[in-house]
């Protein structure tokens, strides 16, 4: 029980020296929330074209070429969107997190990122339903929204029924890379616990090494 509240201990240390750090540099930081958007569009553009290259890369070579590449730029934003909005929900459940009292409180707040990042699979849905809308209009063949709605809800459904189908593993694949930007928040959390899990196996390790010794 003791080794469990000592990882508890290095966790919450950890976390409130990531709350710090992220303060100061927003407080230094000329233009900080403008540059953080733009370095999660920039991440969210890379995701794109790094999922569309290793699952469909035939789509930029034929009459598809520049709906796709353009379809990258709201895709990139929208995403950025959430991720900025994910970033300061998941510091409000950090500064919840460091507040409670007991170890359990301390988890269930930090597990809500878990949550948010299943909103982000549905957000991606959404960026891709609105994003084709609006390049339609672009390049001048129109669609409805309800038009592209039904598309990637067909798309979802079959990809449920279906998940080992090689199109629809190709299409899971591209939808979690995607999301990625949005899982680091959960990612990084269960990093922080594992780091702090070995840090306190070593230190129970060293002890038991000079007890021995």
């Amino acid at each position: 029980m003791g080794n469990i509240s000592v990882i508890f201990s290095h966790w919450r240390a950890a976390l409130l020296r990531f709350q710090q750090l992220f303060y100061r540099l927003r407080k230094t930081t000329p233009y900080f929330l403008p540059k953080v958007f733009l370095a999660f569009v920039a991440v969210n553009l890379l995701c794109y074209w790094w999922a569309l290259l290793t699952t469909y890369p035939g789509l930029l070579l034929g009459d598809k070429t520049k709906e796709y590449v353009l379809m990258g730029f709201p895709v990139a934003a929208l995403g950025a969107s959430f991720d900025i909005l994910s970033l300061f929900i998941t510091l409000l459940l950090i500064r919840r997190a460091l507040s409670a009292k007991s170890n359990l409180s301390y988890v269930g707040f930090l597990s809500v990122d878990l949550f948010i990042a299943v909103l982000a699979t549905f957000w991606v849905l959404f960026a891709f339903m609105v994003s084709g809308w609006i390049v339609s209009f672009v390049l001048q063949v129109p669609e409805t929204l309800s038009e592209r709605t039904n598309l990637y809800r067909w798309r979802l459904a079959d990809a449920l029924k279906n998940p080992f189908d090689p199109d629809n593993l190709r299409n899971i694949y591209f939808g979690v890379v995607m999301g990625a930007s949005a899982l680091a928040p959960t990612l990084f959390h269960l990093a922080m616990a594992g780091r702090s899990l070995a840090r306190t196996i070593s230190d129970v390790i060293r002890l038991k090494r000079g007890r021995s010794a």
